[in-house]
């Protein structure tokens, strides 16, 4: 279970140590187990109390925002890592534990220069966050297409005799196909197969006697044989038809059904490689995001704090559970 984590932010009227010592030992005595950090924000680039009250307009619905694509990037991490069976070993941000990057937080100078406006700071933020859920609903999209396509065929071959693929059912010496002669295969339903044997040779001229056998059932029908001559063929389908008997149309091919079976073991294979790589890319991106997430929880709370303490900025930002 995550934790839930609150930073405060506390006006410092004489000195932040003061403050925080003072923090401590009201925390110790009402809360003796109740961790305290810092969060230490840097001096970063006031601007006016225009741009100021400006950007706060902006801040909560971005901070919905970056929070949002870490949530969604978490769930597609948790629903990948359960269905490749794969223990969670925890997330990280930066190779540490998210709890100890929260915790330790420092801002990263380099990708965020203290001296860059804080508007063009949020935006930089916003935009790589962006950037993020973008490729990642372009990727999820190209994995969920493979799944889509594996399920479609899964349920042509293990969904019900009336509309699954026979190919696996059916052997080539079940199927006799001469000038004269031509087998089709009827779907029965599961308590009709007595009618079915009783009248399938009367159905129509020209039926080969006692050449219905039985390939399959499964719950609801089971799937019979008949030869007959071809030219009557269409006859038989219509009184089949009229008794309530299904005629499947069915070609055996053997190129045909290995080359499904070739698609199906690519599919296959391609689900496994795109899954594997869209989880490493998940666990990769859910560092960045909710490092994003935090520098941007740090000019939220800069700028907040000016806003309700005022200039110069002299506040204390502190964090517990």
């Amino acid at each position: 279970m995550a934790s839930r984590y609150w930073v405060v932010s506390l006006p410092v009227h004489n000195s932040a140590s003061t403050l925080w010592n003072q923090l401590q030992d009201q925390i110790s005595k009402h809360s003796f187990d109740t961790p305290l950090y810092r969060f230490n924000i840097p001096n970063l680039r006031v601007g006016t109390l225009d741009s100021l009250l400006s950007l706060s307009d902006d801040l909560a619905k971005s901070n919905t925002f970056m929070e949002g694509v870490s949530h969604k990037i978490r769930r597609q991490i948790e629903e990948l890592e359960r269905i490749s069976g794969v223990e969670s070993s925890g997330l990280t941000v930066d190779g540490v534990p998210v709890d100890s990057y929260l915790t330790r937080f420092v801002w990263d100078e380099a990708k965020y220069p203290t001296m860059s406006p804080l508007k063009e700071i949020v935006d930089a933020i916003h935009g790589q966050v962006a950037k993020i859920e973008d490729d990642l609903k372009v990727r999820v999209s190209e994995y969920n297409n493979i799944r889509g396509q594996l399920n479609a065929i899964n349920r042509k071959q293990t969904g019900s005799l009336a509309v699954r693929d026979l190919s696996n059912l059916v052997k080539p010496e079940d199927i006799i196909t001469s000038e004269h002669l031509t087998t089709l295969l009827a779907v029965v339903s599961k308590y009709s197969q007595k009618d079915w044997l009783a009248s399938y040779e009367t159905l129509t001229n020209y039926v080969v006697p006692r050449s219905s056998k039985k390939l399959y059932e499964d719950n609801e029908y089971a799937l019979y044989t008949v030869t007959l001559f071809s030219r009557v063929a269409d006859n038989f389908r219509t009184s089949a038809r009229e008794k309530g008997f299904q005629i499947r149309d069915f070609e055996f091919n053997p190129e045909t059904h290995e080359g499904r079976k070739q698609e199906l073991d690519k599919l296959m294979r391609d689900q496994e490689s795109l899954r594997g790589s869209l989880l490493q890319w998940c666990y990769t991106s859910y560092g960045e995001v909710f490092s994003s997430w935090m520098h941007f929880c740090a000019v939220r709370l800069f700028a907040e704090s000016i806003l309700r303490y005022g200039l110069p900025p002299s506040f204390l930002v502190t964090m517990f559970l």
